[in-house]
């Protein structure tokens, strides 16, 4: 019975303590969609500022070019070269900023551009010192190598409990062929060392 009771209090300890992580798993995403949804809002409110500015810039533009127009009514050659001039300003404004906007976005792109090439290369170099490291650990040191060959009482009472066949040498030892076609010799220690 009291077997019974402690299990049945142990299970509802770990299902309130699994209720508790998945509340504050809640809360992380809530907090990453709040702020994802911050950042999207700041994004729409520079865009419409922006609209908003090239758009009084065009109206500044229009009403100069008919004030102009009104008064030089009297000289429609005056009147139309100096509405035509004040055109042109205003589309060269246009397009300057224009011209400044796309060397912006230009330069963004270049920017992001920049910074992913760079972790491009940075990971590279990563794999590629990661993999530098693995050979290195892999191949044994002359001494290592020299060390293992040396043959010890050991590894001939091994040789000699060897019932397979002798098929050549590698490092001056003999390698055997096991019975799956498995090619290796005998070290130091007496273990099989298989080749390929």
């Amino acid at each position: 019975m009291k077997k019974i009771a402690l299990l049945g209090l142990s299970l509802l300890f770990t299902l309130g303590s699994l209720a508790q992580e998945t509340k504050t798993t809640k809360e992380t995403k809530k907090a990453a969609t709040e702020k994802a949804e911050k950042n999207k809002k700041e994004a729409d409110k520079k865009k419409k500022e922006a609209e908003k500015k090239s758009a009084s810039v065009k109206k500044d533009s229009k009403s100069k070019a008919d004030e102009a127009s009104d008064k030089g009514k009297s000289s429609s050659a005056d009147a139309k070269a100096k509405s035509k001039s004040k055109s042109d300003e205003a589309s060269a404004k246009g397009k300057a900023t224009a011209a400044d906007a796309k060397a912006k976005a230009a330069s963004k792109q270049g920017e992001t551009k920049a910074k992913v090439d760079a972790k491009k290369a940075d990971t590279k170099d990563k794999v590629e010192t990661k993999k530098t490291e693995a050979k290195a650990k892999v191949k044994k040191t002359e001494v290592e190598e020299k060390e293992d060959l040396k043959e010890t009482t050991i590894s001939k009472a091994a040789e000699k409990k060897v019932k397979d066949k002798v098929t050549g040498e590698y490092k001056g030892k003999k390698v055997f062929t096991g019975p799956r076609g498995g090619k290796y010799y005998i070290n130091k220690n007496g273990n099989k060392t298989y080749i390929d």
